[in-house]
């Protein structure tokens, strides 16, 4: 009985062997896959067919990639004949596996944070440029897509008219190598920062802006659609032109170039008349830059006429 049982076992594990060494050929040899995903570039011998460790298949195209959304279905016979023609030294005479091959795209989810900073990044690039900087929320939660798991480019198709505001409404699509993946309607709520020159104490017109007392805080600029460069505060030839109070931001408008000739200063007129200059002290009753036609007035006749500034003590009257 015990000779018999030592049989039994002997054969069971001979039985065994055998058959993990034909699951072992099995799993060796060329097998169809029933899935294959690509990417846009196209479909891949090595996509369609498993092979064995030591028998490498060529990556080569044998057909356009489905397009986006769609799938692509290949017999067993088409995978033979792309072998015949790719592969000749491979045989395929112990193809096994799947008795056809469904192929589409490779895809992954778009979730919000990814797809807030994509559109972030091409309103910065395109639109708000060196103005600021961008800050964007969706008014509505963005719902997931699947996407193609490849370079995407999103483009922003429409505008408001007067462009990024504190709330507006986005068109934007997304492309896919030449495919349309997909477009959306989006209301977002946008802020523009940037530092900008706010008056720390009153400021008074007149005041070279060199010299006044103005710090620098973060605004929201699309707010303060006027504000001034802080470029500017190194300008000496600037001047401030309104009374602002403390915490006022200055605007482009609360700025101006410092006049040559003051409103009220009296100043020498060059009056020209053909060949002969005659100079005579005339007040000036309006402020004016070099080269502007300014009013002024004779202080003895009170006669008013026009001259042109030349510098800080000198207008040219032609007659």
């Amino acid at each position: 009985m015990t000779h018999f049982r030592y049989i039994r076992l002997a054969i069971g594990v001979i039985a065994i062997s055998l058959f993990q060494t034909a699951v072992a050929v099995e799993s060796a040899r060329l097998q169809l896959r029933s899935v294959g995903q690509v990417d846009g570039s196209g479909v891949f011998l090595d996509q369609l067919l498993q092979a064995p460790a030591d028998q490498p298949l060529p990556h080569v195209r044998v057909a356009v990639a489905p397009a986006w959304g769609q799938a692509l279905v290949f017999s067993t016979t088409q995978v033979v004949g792309f072998l015949q023609q790719h592969a000749p030294d491979v045989s395929a005479a112990d193809l096994t596996g799947a008795p056809k091959v469904r192929v589409t795209r490779r895809a992954r989810q778009l979730d919000e944070p990814e797809f807030k900073q994509m559109l972030t990044t091409v309103l910065q690039r395109d639109t708000v440029k060196d103005k600021g900087e961008l800050e964007l929320r969706l008014a509505r939660p963005w719902a997931a897509v699947v996407v193609p798991d490849e370079a995407l480019v999103l483009k922003v198709i429409d505008l408001p008219a007067g462009g990024l505001g504190g709330n507006c409404v986005l068109r934007v699509e997304l492309i896919c190598g030449e495919e349309r993946v997909g477009n959306w309607q989006l209301v977002a709520q946008a802020r523009v920062w940037r530092d900008v020159p706010v008056a720390q104490s009153t400021l008074k017109r007149g005041q070279l802006l060199r010299d006044a007392d103005i710090t620098r805080e973060r605004r929201d600029v699309l707010v303060l659609r006027e504000a001034l460069q802080t470029s500017a505060l190194e300008d000496g030839s600037l001047e401030i032109a309104e009374v602002l109070q403390a915490g006022q931001p200055l605007l482009s408008r609360s700025v101006r170039i410092k006049p040559a000739v003051l409103r009220g200063r009296v100043v020498e007129a060059l009056i020209l008349e053909g060949t002969m200059t005659i100079s005579m002290k005339v007040e000036a009753l309006e402020d004016g830059l070099p080269g502007q036609r300014v009013r002024v007035r004779n202080p003895k006749t009170k006669r008013e006429f026009f001259g042109k500034v030349q510098d800080e003590q000198t207008i040219v009257v032609n007659m």
